[in-house]
């Protein structure tokens, strides 16, 4: 059964602003929010393809490159750790100009970090490869800024749903990069560069297009009509201070501690920074890995029938395929999430959320020694990340004032990122140390964490509200 209505973030409310939001009603508010989550949907689709692409290959062609297993996981800590870092320039970007700027900058520097990663495949290097993968992480930023966006304009009882369809557009792009490395290697035969370019020529293409349609198609800018119509005014948004005196110019530590200000006012803003921060960290330290695995288990199988173990195009295309699955889990049910967030509350589908991040660790170390196994555990993760984010996001759109949405948001990608990256690095120092059974049960420990903060938030709000 739905969760009563009650007043508070973490479940569906009835119809009402809450005081300083903007609740849009007349048709033409509608309309713009529709668009609004149409544009964002269609650049989504495109920006996709490079982290598709990178997450797939990304740690073979390290290792590749940097002649050891330990480089396994580079290139998915400094996508990770990139991510984290631009959350809060980007969102001072969008505080003080907006959010088309912001994202339309962001994908410009992914842009450069999918050429520098064609640069790498020429020239076999590991450092260019490291800092394509890098400013490949700006675009994660912009696609986790994205999300919020969707909801600048969103009324109350459709926050889940749109921020949801924004993140499910990213499943095309993101789903499709995995599989472009046999076409990519067509297209790199046919540029005269290496077969594992032309998945990156593709994504510099698919940037440029979602670059466009932002720049021309965002208008009004979501964030800067939100304001105008709860009425805060620009200089003293994000908390009033413009550090030196520039329109939204806060330091970028300033700006972090402001946000986990105003996240710490919330209990229930906490519980969704957590949950998502959780989830990333969970989700990311076992998908990096997984490649490696999964070539060191198919090497293995080749070696045991006689034959010698190598890691070929066809294997490239393999390990591809099971990390669009994963994606595919990632994104592709996204509306389901958020309809389920907006009809049960966010509290309850994040502490769900984790509960089949459990089981996904349980699954991939049980049946590590099968691919089929591990991939059906990587789906897994990737729908209990889907339904975290997505949860834990709206919980903490909705649980802090306008005044401070956009700084808080800053630190909560900021801390996502940080925790990917953390993730990424330790995964291959624990893979080495325990396996990846072992690393894949270590990472649900912080699933099982969330969850007993989720059951005790939720107890707490029946208390409150229902004091019988």
């Amino acid at each position: 059964m739905p969760e009563p209505a009650a007043p508070e973030p973490g479940t569906a409310r009835p119809a009402g602003p809450r005081p300083g939001t903007a609740e849009p009603a007349a048709p033409a508010h509608r309309g713009v929010q529709r668009r609004t989550v149409g544009v964002l949907a269609s650049a989504q689709l495109l920006s996709g393809l490079g982290n598709g692409a990178t997450l797939a290959i990304g740690s073979l062609l390290a290792v590749q490159y940097g002649g050891s297993d330990a480089w396994a996981g580079s290139v998915t800590t400094v996508l990770t750790l990139t991510a984290a870092v631009a959350a809060l320039p980007l969102a001072g970007l969008a505080a003080a100009r907006g959010r088309r700027t912001a994202l339309v900058s962001g994908l410009a520097l992914a842009m450069a970090g999918s050429l520098a990663v064609v640069l790498s495949t020429v020239a076999s290097s590991l450092a260019l490869l490291l800092a394509g993968g890098a400013l490949l992480g700006v675009g994660t930023a912009v696609n986790l800024q994205s999300r919020f966006a969707a909801v600048d304009l969103a009324g109350a009882a459709h926050r889940g749903r749109d921020l949801s369809l924004v993140v499910w557009s990213i499943t095309v792009g993101a789903v499709a990069g995995p599989n472009l490395i046999r076409p990519g290697a067509a297209l790199g035969t046919a540029l005269h560069l290496p077969e594992t370019a032309g998945p990156f020529v593709i994504s510099v293409a698919g940037m440029a297009l979602a670059a466009v349609i932002l720049l021309f198609g965002l208008r009004p800018d979501p964030l800067l009509e939100a304001r105008r119509r709860a009425g805060v005014r620009e200089g003293v948004a994000d908390g009033g201070h413009t550090g030196s005196g520039r329109r939204g110019g806060q330091p970028w530590a300033a700006a972090f501690r402001g946000g986990v200000r105003a996240i710490r006012t919330s209990p229930d803003a906490v519980l969704g920074v957590v949950g998502v921060v959780a989830a990333h960290a969970v989700m990311v330290s076992v998908m990096s890995m997984t490649p490696l695995h999964l070539q060191q288990v198919t090497v293995g199988a080749m070696a045991g029938m006689g034959h010698e173990g190598h890691v070929s195009t066809d294997s490239f295309a393999l390990i591809g395929f099971t990390i669009s699955l994963h994606i595919a889990g990632m994104y592709a049910l996204s509306p389901v999430m958020g309809w389920l967030s907006d009809r049960y509350g966010r509290r309850r589908v994040l502490a769900g959320g984790h509960g089949v991040l459990v089981l996904a660790v349980a699954v991939a170390a049980v049946g590590a020694p099968s691919p089929a196994a591990v991939a059906v555990g990587l789906v897994l993760l990737g729908l209990g990340w889907s339904a975290a984010t997505i949860a834990g996001s709206a919980l903490l759109a909705e649980s802090v004032e306008p005044v401070h949405r956009v700084q808080a948001q800053g630190a909560s990608d900021t801390a996502m990122g940080l925790a990917g990256a953390a993730g990424g690095a330790l995964s291959g120092v624990a893979m080495a140390l325990i396996g990846f059974e072992g690393l894949a049960l270590a990472a649900g420990v912080l699933s099982v964490a969330v969850l007993a903060l989720a059951v005790t938030r939720s107890m707490a709000g029946r208390r409150r509200f229902d004091p019988a």
